[in-house]
């Protein structure tokens, strides 16, 4: 067999596996087939003979792919539509085959998937259906362990019923943000520690780095001391549905700090100021 074929083997081998993933993300099994078509695209264009894991290569690019698609979708308004999820569950083409997997995810678990963030949304599939660690998702969605571990721990309230709506959650998660960002720019470092859990992590991107920036800083009072008088450019915004501040510089968006907050405080501070990555990101930025 050549290498083109044992390589088309190995892909076959992990189809299902692949497939199972995109359409828990995505809700629809046309665009998981599109995702799971455009990581055999990216494997074919690859050094495949450098992939150590290729099983967790392809989920990381399925995953990072279903992300793209999520996030695509939401910046215009979209959702798959019912019938979509309904003809998945009902489809002619290998009935077994679809009848099983949405029986394993359950129509209710759909709906409810759809309203989460696509960050929450890959970050829960990931780790709560799949069992990937959150040091191996932080990277696919941009965050550190900490926040990913979050993210998931969010999306699980939210799909387990909760009974704060995400509206809810994202009014008291603005508060705590604005805290932050007046008690920055006033060098306030009292108020600075009341809004941040003591286990606090910062972590910046690389381009954060070659800014002049730390890449990590660990403990409420390392965190409040680096920010304690600055923010004076930051703005209140909405990062992927969880609030977190925007520095804005001569009118551009420069740096995003996606915050994550659990009971009133913030856990972690992920800092991304590398251009691609924040272009993926949906971002708004009221302006009230």
């Amino acid at each position: 067999m050549d290498e083109k074929k044992l390589l088309g083997a190995q892909f076959e081998a992990n189809r299902a596996h692949l497939r199972a993933v995109a359409y828990r993300m995505l809700g629809s099994r046309a665009e998981a087939e599109d995702a799971v078509q455009e990581a055999w695209l990216r494997l074919s264009r690859s050094d495949a003979a450098a992939v150590e894991n290729l099983s967790g290569w392809l989920t990381t690019v399925v995953a990072r792919v279903c992300l793209d698609m999520l996030r695509a979708r939401k910046a215009r308004r979209e959702d798959p539509a019912q019938d979509d999820i309904v003809e998945t569950a009902a489809s002619d083409h290998d009935l077994e085959r679809e009848a099983l997997l949405a029986d394993s995810i359950g129509m209710a678990l759909l709906i409810v998937l759809k309203r989460l963030a696509p960050a929450e949304r890959v970050a829960f599939v990931l780790h709560d259906m799949f069992d990937l660690p959150f040091e191996e998702i932080g990277p696919i969605v941009g965050r550190s362990p900490v926040a990913t571990r979050q993210l998931a721990s969010r999306a699980r309230r939210r799909v387990q019923g909760a009974p704060h709506s995400p509206d809810d959650d994202l009014v008291r998660q603005r508060h705590v943000a604005k805290a932050f960002l007046v008690a920055s720019r006033d060098g306030n470092f009292d108020a600075l520690l009341a809004v941040l859990d003591p286990e606090v992590v910062f972590q910046a991107d690389r381009t954060a780095v070659q800014m002049g920036g730390p890449a990590t800083i660990r403990g409420a009072a390392a965190v409040a001391q680096t920010f304690k008088g600055r923010a004076r450019a930051a703005r209140v915004a909405v990062v992927d549905g969880a609030a977190g501040l925007a520095v804005v510089l001569q009118g551009r968006l420069r740096i995003l700090l996606a915050l994550t907050i659990a009971d009133g405080r913030i856990v972690a501070i992920d800092a991304i100021a590398d251009p691609e990555h924040i272009q993926r990101l949906d971002v708004v930025i009221p302006t009230d």
